[in-house]
């Protein structure tokens, strides 16, 4: 159930020792490509790719609205600017930010429904407010200003593109009709014995990973598990139950709890289930949940099983070296079914002395839906 560690050694070598990111695609496809020769396709990496889990899980969300977009982008950039102090690229930030929130607040609303809409109203005014204050610690170069203003910003933006989610936007594949789905987002709270961690699970993007997640915790099948593997700057990893077993045994059917693999691709109507990308001939590929951030939850499984995955999970480290922006060494071999959102210093002390203690659905659980 142990995730490679050939993947972290070599990917630090061929990074460290300068080889080409052609001739490193060229030796990732030949180690890992089952069906399928690469086909031609550029191969630099993308320089800017998203690493903070809260805008990945805003960029996930199933809505069509290029104006709250356009607000939402504007104050995320700032961020890359105020660590350098650049002030005038983020005033122009606050100015874009202004103006799509001045000229397009009915386009804004126009995907809000109709029993919504007050609370969009109300949204759509506080980040005005929001944004004339930005403006105000702008000016004045206050830093600490912009930093919690434009936090709190963003917090209002997730809520109101939550908002224009209606429905959920796939239909799961009947042959996992019997497995737990996640039809939304939920939260979960969980208690180590390092301190607290809160996760985010993004069942849009994958409802029978992160509908099996959610299941398990309701269930208190986590309390009490220990970490069985920790490896720096890698991953943390659990779930491993007490026995014989390496997953969970369903009680009503008395047989292993197996999970597919389950990738959804950017532009994609619904995920990829059942193989690699790799073994459907696709290569860097831009997905909507990615291992960009520091704390992305996904399935552990058998490495030569992609749908063997049960109730183990980690928590991957984002490592520059193992994952360049652009250039993932993880995606479309793993399932990544959600985020860690508070508690980055806890996971990065958590070594397999550790346990949990609790965890619990906070946020969310009646967006869970139980097999009939």
């Amino acid at each position: 159930m142990k995730i490679t560690t050939r993947l972290r050694e070599w990917g630090k070598f061929f990074l460290k020792s300068g080889a080409s990111i052609a001739l490193a695609l060229f030796l990732i496809l030949s180690l890992f490509t089952v069906k399928e020769t690469a086909p031609a396709l550029a191969v630099l990496a993308q320089g800017d790719a998203v690493t903070d889990p809260t805008a990945i899980l805003r960029n996930a969300l199933p809505i069509d609205n290029k104006p709250i977009r356009q607000v939402q982008q504007s104050i995320e950039d700032i961020a890359k600017h105020l660590r350098a102090k650049r002030w005038s690229p983020i005033k122009k930030d606050v100015k874009d930010a202004n103006y799509a929130l001045s000229t397009k607040s009915k386009a804004i609303l126009d995907s809000v429904p109709e029993a919504r809409k007050s609370q969009g109203e109300e949204l759509i005014e506080k980040l005005k407010t929001g944004v004339a204050a930005l403006d105000t610690a702008v000016e004045a170069k206050d830093k600490e200003a912009v930093w919690s203003t434009r936090r709190e910003l963003l917090n209002n933006i997730t809520t109101l593109e939550e908002l224009m989610v209606v429905g959920f936007p796939f239909n799961v594949p009947p042959e996992y009709a019997n497995l737990p789905q996640l039809r939304g987002r939920a939260t979960v709270e969980m208690q180590t014995t390092k301190g607290d961690l809160t996760i985010v699970v993004d069942g849009y993007s994958a409802p029978i990973n992160g509908g099996n997640f959610v299941d398990l915790v309701q269930r208190g099948f986590y309390d009490g598990l220990p970490f069985i593997r920790s490896e720096d700057n890698f991953v943390v990893q659990t779930g491993d139950p007490v026995g014989a077993e390496e997953g969970f045994i369903d009680p009503k059917t008395k047989q292993y709890r197996s999970i597919p693999l389950e990738i959804l691709i950017k532009g994609e109507e619904e995920p990829v289930y059942g193989n690699t990308l790799e073994e459907l001939g696709i290569y860097l590929p831009s997905l909507a949940l990615p291992f960009n951030a520091f704390g992305a939850l996904a399935l552990a499984r058998p490495d030569t099983n992609p749908n063997g995955g049960s109730s183990q999970f980690f928590f991957f480290k984002f490592d520059n070296e193992l994952t360049p922006p652009g250039f993932n060494l993880m995606d479309g071999r793993y399932s990544v079914f959600g985020y860690l959102v508070e508690g980055k210093e806890v996971l990065e002390e958590l070594t397999d002395k550790d346990k949990i203690i609790t965890a619990k659905v906070v946020y969310g659980l009646n967006n869970l839906v139980q097999p009939s």
